[in-house]
C-alpha cells in the first residue's frame, strides 16, 4: 500500500479535536442533514469497504457509534472524534475508547483509529502504516527458542 494514496494523504492530514459532546452532537447533526450517500465506513483492521454506505445506513452507524462512545468513554468530555473539518467534514476519525494509547500530540507512528468515515475510499491502513521495525523487533525476541 502506497502512502501517497490519496486516502493515506488525508488520513496523514490535520485534524481538529471534537473535545465537547456538545461538539459530538454538531457534527453527528452535519452528517445527518447531509443527503450524500458518498461515506465510506471503515472499520480499522477489517476490510476497507468498496463503495459507500446509504444514507439510511449512515444514520444507523452514526446512532451506535455514539451510544458505544457515550456507554464506554464515561467522561464530561468527548476527545476520541477528531475530523477534518468539523463545519465541513469529509474524514473523520473516531478512537476506541478501550483502545486508546496516545490519541493527541504528535507522533510519526499515531495510533490507528477504531472507525473512519470518509468520502474517500478507504485503503487498509494496518499495511499501509505497519508497526516500526524495533516493535517488530522486540515481539520476535520474546519468544526466541
Amino acid at each position: 500500500m502506497n502512502q501517497q494514496h490519496p486516502f493515506s494523504l488525508a488520513f496523514r492530514g490535520s485534524f481538529s479535536g471534537i473535545l465537547r459532546w456538545p461538539q459530538l452532537d454538531a457534527l453527528w447533526d452535519i452528517l445527518r442533514s447531509s443527503d450524500t450517500d458518498q461515506w465510506y465506513i471503515y472499520a480499522v483492521g477489517e476490510t476497507p469497504p468498496e463503495s459507500p454506505v446509504s444514507h439510511d445506513q449512515l444514520l444507523i452507524f452514526i446512532d451506535e457509534i455514539d451510544k458505544l462512545l457515550h456507554q464506554e468513554h464515561d467522561h464530561d468530555y468527548c476527545g476520541v472524534v477528531y475530523a477534518d473539518n468539523p463545519q465541513d467534514p469529509v474524514f473523520i476519525k473516531i478512537f476506541d475508547p478501550n483502545n486508546l494509547g496516545v490519541t493527541c500530540g504528535f507522533s510519526d507512528n499515531p495510533p490507528l483509529p477504531g472507525w473512519i468515515l470518509s468520502h474517500l475510499k478507504p485503503t487498509d491502513l494496518p499495511a499501509a502504516f505497519p508497526p516500526p521495525g524495533n516493535r517488530k523487533r522486540w515481539w520476535q525476541r520474546l519468544f526466541k527458542s
